[in-house]
């Protein structure tokens, strides 16, 4: 009975150091982890987890043509990204670029310059920075919500071959209350129960198969 009884001693402990192993080398998980700060453009997915869009010896690429015309000069121009990239899904980018357009109007609006610095290139970062710094030499404070998108659409796409970077063109449609106050409090521009609906085409560039995954709102427009 005591051999007995030291065997099984024996064998819990071995069966405990086989749970504490295992679970060393797996670990846990805990909700999400690495969420990356910066909505991720790049396009990247386990090609285990979606259909493989581009069709060896030819066929329509969906991905593609869910945005534009595949034969259209940024249909091709975005297959030549896919060539550079395989793993860049245009899908993915648009839902992005959603997220990435609400984070910079919104940074804008509030004057959040190290948040736009993380999305602007120089040049555009340079011109929203001084309209925020305008604004707050004058004084003026800004009271803006997010309501939505009311309308996303891939308006063009580029690649440069020698240098293998992409440019990407959205068209955002959004809608958003915006109130501009004077130093007293007093509103001197838009209205809090009105929604205004707000029209802007940005370009995103990024070096396709680069490590750096960001991409950044080099151009603007109305």
């Amino acid at each position: 009975m005591g051999n007995q009884m030291i065997q099984i001693i024996i064998l819990a402990a071995v069966a405990l150091f086989l749970i504490l192993r295992l679970r060393s080398v797996l670990g846990t998980r805990d909700g999400f982890e690495g969420q990356p700060k910066i909505p991720d453009m790049a396009g990247k997915s386990d090609k285990s987890d979606r259909q493989f869009d581009v069709i060896e010896g030819g066929g329509k690429d969906l991905d593609i043509a869910d945005h534009t015309d595949p034969d259209s000069s940024a249909g091709k121009a975005l297959a030549a990204m896919k060539r550079m990239e395989p793993d860049f899904v245009v899908g993915e980018f648009a839902h992005g670029a959603r997220s990435a357009y609400e984070m910079i109007l919104m940074a804008y609006e509030n004057g959040e310059l190290d948040t736009l610095e993380q999305f602007l290139a120089p040049e555009v970062y340079e011109s929203f920075s001084a309209a925020v710094f305008e604004r707050a030499d004058k004084g003026f404070t800004v009271d803006a919500s997010f309501v939505g998108i009311r309308e996303l659409r891939l308006e063009d796409a580029q690649f440069d071959e020698t240098t293998n970077e992409g440019e990407i063109t959205m068209r955002f449609v959004g809608e958003l209350t915006s109130v501009v106050r004077d130093p007293s409090g007093e509103i001197v521009e838009g209205d809090p129960t009105e929604i205004k609906r707000q029209k802007d085409i940005w370009t995103f560039a990024r070096v396709m198969g680069s490590d750096d995954p960001n991409w950044l709102l080099v151009a603007t427009a109305g």
